[in-house]
């Protein structure tokens, strides 16, 4: 490129951001003067006054989207009576999940090829009576045997009776119970590594002095030891008021390992068993993480684990009371730094720099993390496109005007147009006269390319062409429907796909009710039992399952609406699937990913609107629904195996005829 040319580029580039730069100042100016407004309207007696006025409008209105979401009065009244099961099968997960004598003793009679000893760690404080008798009395009720408790108590001399309690049950539980009166406490980072000294087991187990374990999860655990080979096992786990753990306040069901998950958010927790030979010494938990510290080792264990297994059955009771973090962070706020020191180690360790870690809205200890992007690769955004003139310039248009990044090309596959409205746009956009049925024709700074598909509409045969015709070093597959909300769009879905270990990048997408469209793939969901997508017409602003919808995570799959890759991945596995002409060729291309050992990570700070289907309309009926159903028996023939295993990153208790993370409605296996 000659000197003037790269002058030319670095002047236009230069204006745009001096143009981005403006228009966030009148947006910050605006939100200034709006935020003035709001606090003048909010001191204004009357407001206040009006508070009973406006909150029966706030709830009708809520009442009124809920009524539209679910289809109207006759989807409510089915929403409510599946709540009402769902409330039934609540229960299941409580003593009633407890395994009835005979089954008790099956379990206790079990022999494994290994019966290794898992050594619990609790670390004890001036726990109250009640609390460190249902401790104790839930690991002396485990049916597997092979168990060794180990208590380091730094009580202070009002709480004695914490050690009376202990000594007596260890007079009854024939040596597996090992008692330490600590001089001084070392706080919970402290006393979990005295423990760790008294521990003699080939496995170590973590449990909180104020929560129960289920009576089965050690017997769970070994037999996933001994049939998975696991190295680092973890469960579901609930949190539960006052001494009855059917008072469940709320019921977490984890998806399987995923790192990313892990980074913005400690979802494993409890109750992590794991081989001591994944330990570097003596030191479990480090006090300079000291509120966050079970967050800082499970991401060091979790790194050096050959085999981590989730046993997706609830069997961790985690009790909130005053004082305990399950009753909220504020108890303590010191945790929110930690974590993010934990994390930031973490990521250094993984050889990540200039990274940034934020508290989401979520929750203080669920972060966004900014990864550092390296260079400035060239995306090649390709674009499907027949007539649909609108939708076309309203994409394309919310590209050029809006996103903060600056080297991308537009490919436009056109799949036999017919109407005068197009073939002018796209002469507007080539800067010149666009010669139908041609070869490839560029506008004149080489940003916009269109490429000819002359056959059938297939979606997958359209974008492979507009792939073999990019030039970048990343695919951006777009729908024509979409329009860019997000002004860094293209670098958070960047930032993830530059990685080694990921595939596929997805946005978060809306409808334009803002309800979500997308927000990642589950397959196996849905009535054909193919793929699904999760927290479907959900409004913008829901934080989602577990906070799930604001930090971005791993998922099976994301949808072609908004998909990033790297090309050099594209091509290595085929491209797009052309036997899946419309459906599917996403999610198959995703798994096709996985089968590489990467990851597919949806984010939730790519923010897109989504006009869905006004390309094709939608396939719910006559030669459209045959052909969806025809593409939906080759999926499942395909991918048979991932469909009988499940989705790694959706429990199997949750319901797959539904999008909002419900329960399943059957019992517990």
């Amino acid at each position: 490129m000659e000197e003037t040319d790269y002058r030319e580029s670095y002047e236009r580039e230069h204006l745009k951001c001096a143009e981005l730069a403006g228009r966030i100042a009148d947006l910050e100016a605006k939100n200034e003067e709006l935020e003035w407004k709001l606090n003048r309207i909010k001191g204004n007696p009357l407001w206040k006054l009006s508070k009973p006025v406006r909150s029966g409008l706030h709830w009708a209105i809520r009442q009124s989207d809920r009524l539209k979401n679910c289809g109207g009065p006759r989807g409510v009244m089915q929403k409510l009576a599946y709540k009402k099961r769902e409330r039934e099968a609540m229960k299941q997960f409580g003593r009633l999940s407890f395994p009835a004598p005979e089954q008790a003793a099956a379990e206790q009679a079990a022999v494994f090829e290994r019966m290794v000893k898992i050594s619990i760690l609790v670390p004890l404080w001036n726990n109250p009576r009640e609390f460190q008798i249902q401790m104790l009395d839930s690991v002396m009720n485990q049916t597997y045997g092979n168990w060794e408790l180990c208590l380091a108590d730094g009580s202070d001399g009002e709480h004695g009776y914490v050690e009376e309690i202990c000594r007596e049950y260890a007079g009854r539980a024939e040596g597996r119970i090992v008692y330490c009166r600590l001089e001084k406490n070392g706080g919970i980072a402290g006393n979990t590594n005295a423990c760790l000294r008294m521990a003699t087991g080939e496995y170590i187990g973590l449990l909180d002095q104020d929560d129960l374990l289920h009576p089965s999860v050690l017997y769970e655990y070994v037999r996933a030891i001994n049939e998975q080979g696991a190295d680092y096992l973890y469960c579901d786990e609930t949190t539960f008021r006052g001494n009855d753990i059917d008072h469940m306040l709320t019921m977490h069901f984890k998806p399987d390992y995923a790192p990313d998950n892990l980074r913005a958010n400690n979802y494993i927790c409890h109750f992590s068993v794991f081989a001591r030979k994944l330990l570097d010494g003596d030191e479990l938990f480090r006090p300079k993480f000291d509120g966050s510290q079970d967050h800082d080792m499970i991401l060091r264990l979790t790194d050096r684990a050959e085999k981590i297994v989730h046993v997706p059955r609830l069997m961790y009771y985690w009790r909130s009371h005053s004082g305990s973090v399950a009753s909220g962070i504020d108890a303590k706020p010191y945790a929110i730094e930690a974590a993010k020191g934990a994390v930031a180690e973490h990521l250094r360790k993984h050889g990540y720099e200039h990274f940034r870690i934020e508290s989401t809205r979520a929750f203080e200890t669920i972060f966004r993390i900014r990864y550092q992007i390296i260079g400035t690769p060239k995306i090649s955004v390709v674009i499907a496109n027949r007539d649909h003139r609108d939708d076309l310039q309203r994409c394309v248009t919310s590209i050029m005007e809006k996103s903060t990044y600056g080297n991308y090309e537009i490919i436009i596959v056109e799949n036999n147009s017919e109407t005068e409205e197009i073939r002018t746009y796209y002469s507007r956009l080539l800067g010149g006269e666009y010669l139908p049925g041609g070869g490839p024709q560029r506008s004149e700074d080489g940003r916009i390319v269109l490429v000819a598909y002359d056959g059938a509409f297939n979606y997958s045969a359209v974008n492979n062409l507009g792939v073999r015709h990019a030039s970048g070093e990343y695919i951006l597959l777009l729908n024509n429907d979409t329009e860019v909300i997000t002004v860094n769009w293209m670098e958070e879905l960047l930032m993830y796909a530059q990685r080694e270990d990921v595939g596929a990048v997805g946005a978060k997408l809306y409808y334009p009710d803002r309800t979500i469209q997308h927000a990642g793939v589950v397959i196996g969901l849905g009535a054909h039992r193919t793929a699904g997508h999760t927290h479907y017409r959900q409004h913008r602003q829901n934080l989602g399952y577990m906070g799930r919808l604001c930090y971005a995570q791993d998922v099976t799959a994301v949808t072609g609406a908004c998909l990033l890759v790297k090309r050099e991945l594209y091509l290595s596995v085929g491209g797009l699937d052309e036997s899946f002409a419309v459906s599917l060729n996403d999610v198959d291309f995703c798994l096709k990913l996985r089968e590489k050992g990467l990851l597919n990570v949806f984010t939730p700070f790519a923010e897109l609107f989504h006009y869905e289907s006004v390309s094709r309309g939608l396939d719910d009926r006559g030669e459209k629904a045959e052909r969806y159903n025809r593409e939906s028996e080759r999926f499942r023939k395909k991918w048979s195996d991932a469909l009988e295993a499940g989705d790694p990153y959706y429990n199997r208790n949750f319901s797959l005829d539904r999008s909002d993370f419900s329960l399943a409605v059957r019992q517990q296996t």
